[in-house]
């Protein structure tokens, strides 16, 4: 059975980078979040309310298909997300916009829950951390728009995020600090390969 690591935050934090990063040095197998394919994402960024359900569904049962695969093969497996994050995060967040209503929110509970259940948990839980502030601005350099209600994501995600954390005692959590200018984490990176490779026992 393989090993299971998510890598967690707010958006725009930098998890693809650091999942990249972390695989090269440590010769795990990364699962980036491939979005191109995903058939309703640009129909949920055209029409919000009436296609976030299906968008919601469709990645709920994407980070599931991915998390049964790397625990079905021979490999440590680092993926930028997750089934948790997806639901306990950006799930929720829709839910409080009201892009997902009631009733919709409750399917996508359903079905979270019970792919939780078939699903082994994840073995370790990575949580990338850095201010709202300083991810708004980076998230700017990189030509993204930020707008009020943009920046108020960023605030009631990591609340979401914290609330999820505090819950979880199951799974073991690495907390890094990713609000220092070194995108590679060099500073870091081989010290916490070392400290994952003993806490998997690999």
């Amino acid at each position: 059975m393989g090993k299971l690591i998510t890598v967690v935050g707010n958006s725009g934090v930098g998890k693809t980078t650091f999942t990249s990063k972390l695989c090269e040095i440590g010769s795990f197998t990364p699962f980036l979040e491939i979005t191109e394919d995903k058939p309703f994402l640009q129909k949920f960024h055209d029409n919000r309310n009436e296609f976030c359900f299906a968008n919601q569904v469709d990645f709920l049962l994407y980070q599931a298909e991915r998390e049964k695969l790397v625990k079905e093969n021979d490999m440590v497996g680092v993926l930028d997300g997750g089934l948790d994050e997806c639901f306990h995060v950006f799930t929720k967040r829709f839910h409080q916009k009201d892009y997902l209503d009631d009733e919709e929110f409750l399917l996508c509970e359903r079905l979270y829950s019970i792919l939780r259940l078939l699903l082994p948990s994840p073995d370790l839980i990575i949580i990338l951390t850095a201010p709202d502030k300083l991810i708004a601005e980076r998230m700017r350099k990189r030509g993204r728009d930020i707008d009020i209600e943009r920046s108020q994501d960023l605030i009631e995600l990591k609340k979401l995020i914290e609330k999820w954390l505090a819950k979880n005692t199951s799974v073991p959590t690495i907390y890094i600090d990713a609000s220092q200018e070194d995108p590679t984490y060099s500073s870091i990176i081989e010290g916490l390969v070392k400290d994952i490779k003993i806490r998997l026992n690999i």
